[in-house]
Order: structure tokens, then C-alpha cells, then sequence
């Protein structure tokens, strides 16, 4: 197939990261951009958390001992990391795990908080490795390599990490 470009519109309420360069562009216009047959155009707005696990074909084929987490800066960002046995109906009985991720834009920090619940099976401890992408410093999102980013061992206990 022929490469394709597509007009886009990007809300003018933030800013938007291009997830295929890491490119930010400002909202409340029309853009033309690459969308050739294999690779449809995504774009992520200022103050998202993307949390990338390992690629697996079932929920319980491996553990999810690292994340990647992306943070696209320019605004403050949340997101609850919700984990459960993946193989049953346990979650309606209360058993599944929490993580609440806060990222301050004007400190540049992340604070992974305390974990809530536990499961069967849970993960004690795991590894975040943590991603920002700016303006400054535009990362397009890789499945195929582990970006370079900030490790942190996470056990569970709530964690600030300076950015």
C-alpha cells in the first residue's frame, strides 16, 4: 500500500505528544500526518501516565515484574494501576491490588503510592521504569526495546521520585 497523510484535529485545551516520534504539538489545529496502511496516528495529551507491561498472549503467561511507565509532561497527570488474578472471578470477592500514580508537573515528580489489596499470586515487588517525555525531551513509545528511564523498586510502599 501507498504511504497515506490524514488531516488530524488536535483539541486546543493541552498539548499532544505524537506516540510514534514523541513530538509535541500544540492543540487547536488541523496537522497532516503520516498514516500509512501499518501504523494508524495516535496522540497522547500533556498529562497522561502510560503504563507498558511486557507483551504476553494470556493474562497469566509471565509476571509483570517491570513496567514502563511514560509520563507525557506539560500538565499534572493520575493514573490507578489495577491489578488481579487475570483468571477468575476473585475480583468480585475483593481481591485485587491498587496502585495510584501521581505525577506533579511544576516539581517534575512522580509519587507511586502505597499499594491497596492484595491477591492471590500478587507481585511483592516489581520494577517501574519511569519515562518523560517533554517538550525538550520528545521519546517515541518503543515496544520492541526497553526505553533508558529512571528504575525504581517498587515494594509496595508509597515512593517519591524526582524527575
Amino acid at each position: 500500500y501507498k504511504a497515506r497523510n490524514r488531516s488530524v484535529y488536535l483539541p486546543g485545551h493541552r498539548g499532544w505528544y505524537n506516540l510514534h516520534t514523541g513530538q509535541h504539538i500544540d492543540g487547536g489545529q488541523h496537522i497532516v500526518v503520516d498514516a500509512p496502511y501499518e501504523r494508524m496516528p495516535v496522540f497522547v495529551p500533556e498529562g497522561s501516565i502510560l503504563p507498558v507491561g511486557p507483551e504476553m498472549q494470556w493474562s497469566d503467561e509471565m509476571p509483570a515484574d517491570t513496567i514502563d511507565l511514560y509520563i507525557y509532561g506539560g500538565k499534572d497527570a493520575k493514573f490507578q494501576i489495577y491489578e488481579d488474578e487475570g483468571t477468575n472471578y476473585n475480583y468480585e470477592k475483593g481481591k485485587y491490588a491498587t496502585i495510584d500514580l501521581m505525577y506533579d508537573d511544576a516539581g517534575r515528580t512522580l509519587t507511586i503510592s502505597q499499594r491497596k489489596g492484595t491477591f492471590k499470586g500478587m507481585l511483592k515487588k516489581r520494577t517501574f521504569n519511569i519515562v518523560l517525555i517533554t517538550k525538550a525531551n520528545p521519546l517515541p513509545l518503543s515496544l520492541d526495546t526497553r526505553p533508558s528511564g529512571i528504575k525504581v523498586e517498587y515494594d509496595g510502599k508509597e515512593q517519591t521520585i524526582r524527575l
